[in-house]
């Protein structure tokens, strides 16, 4: 007899295809059988929910909350099963001592630098075994570029010898060896900037030779925004690599009402048989480190070398001309506009007063410029500082997540006192916003963007749909109450109307309340290009 019955279900089973009334049962972490007049050992009465496959967050920045905490609850509250991590060309393996010290102190805004916390891991591999360990949802691994970089040949504004390139393209196959199931790369984000496109054309065939994909954050999303799209398709092309455009946005006041063009630009890729996907969230604000607005002149070395020159009067003038008269390429190649500006979460706990205001605000009553507030808050908080920048478009936003490529992604950081509420609501504001109150989507829609479409960018084996046989990674939930209620002001409060969540048919959620039951596993690409757990 089955383990468990989900009894009286309305079935959207990821494919987009009309929702059915069904039971469905549940046998060893498995999917058993779709129908009617079912009967198992336990039964849960799912008369008025909607039952979907696990949702799939293609784009988390969760690769240390995973370890700290591993239950995980701002991504099980929403109904996520799967998060990939190693975002943005940065994270935290491979690595050797040195590079692993440095990248601790570039992320800590990102994703924290907890006291006691155990490196144990130097490889993709160790990393993955470490994640092995419990956690309270799968997790897939994108081997990050600038990881690589830095690993490789440090952080020299230049292209790598020979030597170097055949060792980044030699750890970089090593990582997809170890299971990492695609590449990322992060082109406004030190080391990773400085490949220029025919080292990234090398990495990507290595990749595609893997089975994996590309997943890059390109060189712009504003000023030069359709120019780095186009570059990361001329990538694939010549690549033969797969492109998966993570947090796919058209931002700042040079693209509003411009979602058109890049949309073109996909389906231009689309009929000459690129293979491109993309994902996005649905809030208008962008969230990354203050330090990422520098020049990407002035990060060259690292952060030592970074903090040096806010120190120095001559670069400091320097990057104040490229920041507030040229545009910055680590603002997207746009004058800053300080008001746009909102620190999310520092790092110096004196400086807390600073949170929930605006670079401007904070220069006002400083009786400072922005950008001397700016370097200010660099130095003070050791380049820690995250922060929102409000530069979105709603009509941008509406038309890339009805293009048929796309697929979700919360891009959410866990860390600071007022981080990007996407961390704990990007889900069910599909779900709520976009689908049952506005119609942008459909609920089937919404649906397969989350779970089935993503599951086939990643190669999932038997995820990503209902469907006998495959893993039970399920959420039930009320699509009368689902919806989001985290916001910018109370960023960390849990989603409404999740009821139920199973990963590999363990409880994580029951009646809305975490269990603590950690069933996730990483996810590893194989030697037949699929992406499955792997016993050691």
């Amino acid at each position: 007899m089955p383990d468990l019955l989900l009894r009286g279900a309305t079935v959207v089973d990821g494919t987009g295809a009309d929702r059915r009334r069904a039971d469905v049962t549940v046998t060893d972490g498995r999917i058993d059988e779709i129908g009617p007049g079912l009967t198992a050992r336990r039964t849960i009465d799912a008369d008025g929910l909607v039952l979907a496959p696990g949702f799939i967050d293609l784009h988390a920045h969760s690769d240390l909350s995973l370890l700290v905490e591993p239950d995980h609850p701002s991504r099980i509250t929403q109904g996520v099963t799967l998060d990939v991590l190693g975002q943005d060309g940065l994270s935290y393996a491979p690595a050797d001592d040195a590079t692993l010290a440095a990248l601790r102190r570039q992320l800590a805004g990102w994703n924290g630098d907890p006291d006691g916390f155990d490196w144990n891991w130097r490889t993709v591999g160790q990393y993955l075994d470490r994640l092995d360990r419990g956690i309270g949802v799968n997790a897939c691994y994108l081997a990050p570029h600038g990881t690589i970089r830095m690993l490789a040949m440090g952080w020299d504004n230049r292209r790598p010898t020979d030597a170097e390139l055949d060792r980044i393209l030699a750890l970089l196959d090593q990582a997809l060896a170890d299971g990492a199931v695609g590449m990322s790369t992060g082109l406004t984000y030190t080391p990773g900037m400085y490949a220029d496109t025919a080292e990234l054309v090398e990495l990507c065939r290595i990749v595609a030779a893997r089975g994996g994909y590309h997943a890059p954050h390109q060189r712009s999303y504003g000023a030069g925004a359709l120019e780095g799209y186009a570059e990361m398709v001329e990538i694939s092309r010549r690549s033969g690599c797969p492109l998966h455009l993570t947090h796919a946005t058209m931002n700042f006041g040079v693209n509003e009402g411009r979602a058109g063009e890049f949309l073109a630009l996909v389906d231009s890729a689309l009929a000459d048989g690129i293979d491109v996907t993309l994902d996005s969230y649905p809030y208008l604000p962008g969230s990354t480190t203050l330090a990422a607005l520098l020049p990407s002149w002035a990060t060259e070395g690292g952060p030592e070398a970074t903090l040096a020159r806010l120190a120095d009067p001559a670069a400091r003038e320097r990057i104040r001309v490229d920041v507030e008269e040229h545009g910055s390429d680590g603002c997207h190649g746009v004058v800053t506009d300080w008001d746009t500006i909102q620190i999310s979460g520092v790092r110096n706990t004196a400086l807390a007063a600073v949170v929930g205001r605006t670079v401007s605000e904070l220069a006002a009553e400083q009786g400072r410029t922005g950008t001397e507030t700016f370097f200010g808050l660099l130095l003070a908080d050791q380049l820690g500082t995250t922060i929102l920048q409000h530069v979105g478009h709603e009509e941008n936003v509406r038309a890339i997540m009805r293009h048929p490529a796309h697929t979700v992604g919360s891009d959410g950081l866990l860390v600071g006192a007022r981080p990007h509420p996407r961390a704990w609501g990007t889900f069910p504001r599909y779900l709520a916003h976009y689908s049952r109150d506005l119609g942008v989507l459909t609920l089937e829609q919404s649906i397969a963007r989350m779970t089935g479409r993503p599951a086939r960018r990643l190669r999932l084996d038997r995820r990503g749909l209902i469907r006998p046989g495959h893993h039970a990674d399920l959420v039930l939930f009320d699509p009368a109450t689902v919806r989001d209620t985290a916001t910018f002001d109370h960023p960390r409060r849990p989603a409404a109307g999740i009821a139920h969540v199973l990963v590999g048919g363990v409880a994580a959620l029951t009646d809305g309340k975490p269990t603590g039951d950690l069933a996730g596993r990483a996810l590893r690409r194989d030697a037949d290009g699929l992406v499955r757990a792997v016993d050691r």
